[in-house]
């Protein structure tokens, strides 16, 4: 007997068997039990532990249908339209179930029927399977709890002699509504098929899949990498059909104890290729390889996409493979990944800013990182030169303690960094970089004054362009390349002006050139 805490009071949340031979109905006091039977064992409930439970259980009978969802805690919805036939038929894949579950050492009760109302009652009360438009006829006899209703409504309906579903499905809709609300009404038409009902599945269902039912579970890594190369394989053709190919792409290893493996791995480009496939899913099973349990084998293997997009077919090479700009790089990229993780390998992407250091992002690599920038309108005109840039640009510029600088606009004579002093042969710049006024003055507009609610438009306005100016004074930099006695090349600039504020201007260093 499981017990739980209700109103400050230890009540019968469940019974086995046993406890119901002895006359024990759940919802009574512990207190009152052991009273009538002083030797019953009770256990404390565990709702946390009952619902991990259930949603292993869920991944199981995923290997019967990806439409699984929740029952609350007590139980599992199986949409299994469109896939009984896979098992010999709707009793005979029931069967199966009820079958495999035993062998785990769960005592399931099943039902079938064409809607969730009906199933769920056929469950609960050992119903045989339902057939369409038979609801009404097959729930007729049984008591009010096969609707799914709350306690307080069913207790009012018995109240008023109502205690059967044939006696709610012949009274007079309105009065019933009237007094006991709208979802009594939508609970009968569920169950009776005049309302449709969706279940919702915990999991996604996948556009595509193929799987492999085994008659000797494999327990090796190396038998699981043919399998999947023989499940691509299928896929393939699944793929083109469509025109698409794989961005994201699951493996599930199905263990005949009931435990679900699911292992995914993602592109940074469409794939259809098996051999890709296989070498991508070989790197994820090489680090995660060790982690899996086999136990005694695992009986259902499937490959399934879960994302997929359209394919661009590429021209083939004279031995019919295809050829695109990168399809090695991308290769490499999604193997490092697949083994170590997405954030194992990054790209660069440009960024709208004109600030160095945030000009440049390092994403995860993909093939997709967002909209790309348009390229520029040509405009006939002199050519110029592009600008120079360093090899090695610092994330976060250094500071650096300037000896000698030419007042105002010049480039330092002499300049300490790391605690090493280099002389200044040669300079170019100024090249001047503007702060960007829409982030950096704002901020300071905001927090510049209390009372700018107070304040009016014309004020605020003014508050506002004092703002952004003195910012923008204080933050514009110049750059200059610098070359010192010794050849190496530094990439400085100085932040603010002289004579600009009581604070003199800083020097930092941004990068080094080759």
């Amino acid at each position: 007997m499981i017990s739980r805490r209700e109103d400050n009071t230890q009540r019968v949340a469940a019974l086995d068997e046993r406890a119901r031979a002895l006359k024990l109905k759940p919802g009574m006091g512990i207190a009152d039990a052991r009273a009538m039977h002083p030797s019953i064992d009770v256990v404390e409930a565990e709702p946390d532990a009952d619902l991990k439970l259930l949603q292993a259980l869920a991944d199981w009978c995923d290997r019967y249908t990806p439409l699984v969802a929740l029952d609350a805690v007590e139980g599992l919805f199986l949409d299994i339209a469109g896939c009984a036939h896979l098992f010999g038929g709707e009793e005979t894949m029931l069967a199966d179930l009820v079958r495999q579950l035993a062998g785990q050492g769960f005592h399931a009760c099943a039902g079938l029927a064409s809607t969730p109302g009906a199933a769920w009652a056929a469950a609960r009360h050992r119903l045989p399977p339902v057939d369409p438009g038979e609801e009404a006829e097959a729930l007729a006899p049984l008591p009010l709890a096969a609707l799914r209703l709350d306690e307080a409504t069913r207790l009012g309906l018995e109240s008023v002699g109502l205690r059967t579903v044939g006696q709610i499905a012949a009274a007079p809709r309105a009065p019933l509504a009237r007094r006991f609300g709208q979802r009594l009404v939508l609970r009968l038409d569920q169950a009776f098929g005049q309302v449709e009902e969706s279940i919702e599945p915990r999991l996604p269902v996948p556009p595509l899949a193929a799987e492999r039912h085994l008659a000797e579970p494999v327990l090796l890594v190396e038998d699981i990498e043919r399998l999947l190369l023989v499940l691509a394989l299928s896929l393939k053709a699944d793929l083109e059909r469509r025109g698409e190919g794989a961005r994201r792409l699951q493996l599930a290893l199905f263990r005949v104890d009931g435990i679900v493996w699911r292992i995914a791995v993602g592109t940074s480009r469409p794939v259809r290729d098996p051999a890709t496939v296989a070498k991508l899913f070989h790197e994820r099973l090489a680090t995660c390889g060790t982690g899996i349990d086999a136990g005694y084998g695992f009986d259902l293997v499937r490959l399934a996409v879960l994302d997929a997009v359209a394919f661009e077919a590429a021209q083939g090479d004279l031995e019919g493979r295809a050829v695109q700009a990168g399809e090695d790089l991308a290769l490499f990229a999604d193997r490092v990944r697949a083994r170590l993780g997405d954030d194992a390998i990054r790209r660069a992407v440009l960024v709208e800013s004109h600030m160095p250091e945030r000009a440049v992002a390092l994403l995860p690599f993909a093939e997709d990182t967002g909209p790309r920038p348009r390229p520029a309108a040509v405009v006939p005109g002199p050519a110029k030169r592009p600008l120079e840039r360093p090899v090695r640009l610092f994330r976060q510029p250094e500071p650096v303690e300037v000896m000698m600088a030419e007042i105002p606009e010049g480039p330092p004579t002499s300049f300490r960094w790391r605690r090493t002093r280099h002389r200044i042969a040669a300079a170019e710049g100024p090249e001047r970089i503007a702060p960007e006024w829409w982030t950096s003055a704002m901020p300071e507009v905001e927090k510049g004054s209390e009372d700018a609610a107070e304040r009016s438009d014309e004020q605020r306005e003014n508050l506002r362009s004092l703002a952004m100016t003195r910012r923008t004074a204080s933050l514009t930099r110049d750059y200059f390349r610098v070359e010192d006695e010794t050849g190496r090349r530094y990439w400085l600039y100085r932040e603010g002006f002289y004579g600009e504020g009581s604070a003199p201007p800083r020097w930092f260093m941004q990068g080094l050139f080759a």
